[in-house]
C-alpha cells in the first residue's frame, strides 16, 4: 500500500458499487487475485451460501471467471460446495485467515483490560474496531459485568458513513484520502448521499471542537454511541466505540461526560506504544 508525505497508509482507490477496492492502472496488481477475493467477499453481502450465478451478480463477474474461482477457492479449503444446493459457503480456511489476524493483533491483547475498566464504569459496550472498504469491522468487544445487550461478535461490519466508529475513522485520515472516501460514498449511496454527508461534516465539527464524535440513533434508533480514532505506531487508523441504549445513556451523558472519557482512553492506549 502507497504511503502519504505524513507515512500514513493511502486509500489508493478505483470503484465498484459505490465501494473502494483497488488501484486503476497498477502493473504490480494482480488482477486474477482481486477477483479471487471479490468472490470471498461476496458472503459477506448478507448471504452465507451462494451459487455462482448469485456471485456473478454481486461482483459483477462474468460467470465463467466465476465457476473457476469458486473451484479453485473450494479447492484451496476456502470455500466448500452443499452438492444438494448445488451452491458454495466459506470454509474453515477463511476463519482460519480472520482468526490469525485478531489473534495477532497487539492493539487487542494490550487494550482489553483498558476497555474492561471503561465498560464497567460506565455501563456501555466498548468496541475496537478497523475498516474493511466502506465498513467497519469489530476485532474486539467488551461489555459490563452484568450487561446483556450490544454484544457485537468480532468480525461484525457496521456501515461507515453512520456509525460513530466509522465517523472516527473518517475524521482521522488526510485530506486527500477522505476526499477519495467521499466519492466512494457518494457513489454508494446516490440520492441519500447528502443527508450521511451531513452527518459525517457534524462529526468533523465535534472531533475537532472535542475529540471524538457521536452517532445519535443515526445507524440505530435506539443505540447512541461516541467514537475516538486510534493511531498505531504502523500508521493504520483504528476506532474505539462505546455505546448503549439510548434510554440507558441519553445523549446529553454521553456528549457532556462519557465521550471526554472515551477520548482519554484512547490516548491511554495509545501511549501503551502498539
Amino acid at each position: 500500500m502507497a504511503r502519504t508525505k505524513n507515512n500514513a497508509p493511502e486509500l489508493m482507490v478505483a470503484f465498484d458499487a459505490g465501494e473502494p477496492v483497488k488501484p486503476e492502472k497498477d502493473r504490480k496488481f494482480v488482477e486474477s487475485l482481486s477477483r479471487g477475493l471479490d468472490v470471498l467477499r461476496a458472503f459477506t453481502q448478507g448471504s452465507v451460501i451462494l451459487g455462482n450465478q448469485d456471485i456473478a451478480r454481486i461482483t459483477g463477474l462474468p460467470k465463467p471467471t466465476v465457476s473457476r474461482m469458486t473451484y479453485t477457492l473450494t479447492k484451496l479449503g476456502y470455500l466448500s460446495y452443499n452438492t444438494q444446493l448445488e451452491k458454495y459457503q466459506l470454509s474453515s480456511g477463511v476463519l482460519a485467515l480472520g482468526y490469525a489476524y485478531v489473534s495477532n493483533l497487539k492493539v487487542r491483547q494490550l487494550a482489553k483490560p483498558y476497555m474492561d475498566e471503561f465498560a464497567r464504569q460506565t455501563n456501555m459496550s466498548v468496541g475496537l474496531t478497523c475498516r474493511d472498504r466502506l465498513h467497519m469491522i469489530y476485532v474486539e468487544n467488551r461489555l459490563p459485568p452484568e450487561a446483556s445487550l450490544l454484544r457485537m461478535e468480532i468480525g461484525l461490519k457496521l456501515p461507515l458513513a453512520t456509525t460513530a466508529a466509522g465517523r472516527a475513522y473518517y475524521c482521522a485520515i488526510g485530506d486527500q484520502d477522505r476526499a477519495l472516501l467521499d466519492d466512494a460514498l457518494a457513489l454508494k449511496y446516490g440520492e441519500d448521499w447528502p443527508e450521511k454527508r451531513q452527518g459525517l461534516t457534524q462529526a468533523m465539527e465535534d472531533y475537532r471542537a472535542h475529540g471524538f464524535c457521536l452517532s445519535l440513533g443515526e445507524w440505530d434508533r435506539n443505540i447512541n454511541s461516541a467514537g475516538v480514532p486510534i493511531h498505531l505506531q504502523d500508521g493504520t487508523i483504528m476506532a474505539l466505540t462505546c455505546s448503549a441504549p439510548s434510554y440507558l445513556v441519553p445523549a446529553d451523558r454521553l456528549r457532556d461526560t462519557i465521550a471526554h472519557q472515551l477520548a482519554m482512553l484512547a490516548g491511554d492506549i495509545e501511549s501503551l506504544g502498539v
